[in-house]
């Protein structure tokens, strides 16, 4: 669930209102987002994935949400952890994802492709 919009990041770029499938933010005029209905949150991490400035938190459980802390969780390098992890920003690894998904193709016995 979207935990979290960093005001002192965010550019008011307002990709995460754009690319938000259920409509979870409210754009401000030159303002940082807000999360404007939280419980409408799928998870799905495309507001994270797309945001080109690592201002946004999204924990993991759908259906809990959680108080989190922006200092503890930039310190941690959990704000843009996701993009990361998709090899979508600097310092990514694309190579990390496919990694991951092959090790899940093991796991459940599919093999590899390729």
């Amino acid at each position: 669930m979207i935990e979290l919009v960093s005001a002192s990041r965010c550019i008011s770029c307002n990709i995460c209102v754009k690319v938000c499938p259920t409509n979870v933010f409210e754009a401000r005029e030159d303002e940082a987002p807000v999360i404007a209905r939280q419980n409408d949150c799928q998870t799905c991490f495309l507001c994270e994935a797309y945001c080109p400035v690592d201002a946004l938190f999204v924990f993991p459980d759908a259906h809990r949400h959680v108080e989190v802390s922006e200092e503890l969780l930039s310190d941690r390098g959990d704000l843009g952890s996701y993009r990361r992890a998709l090899g979508w920003s600097t310092g990514g690894d694309p190579a990390a994802l496919h990694e991951k998904v092959h090790v899940l193709r093991v796991m459940a016995g599919t093999g590899a492709i390729g």
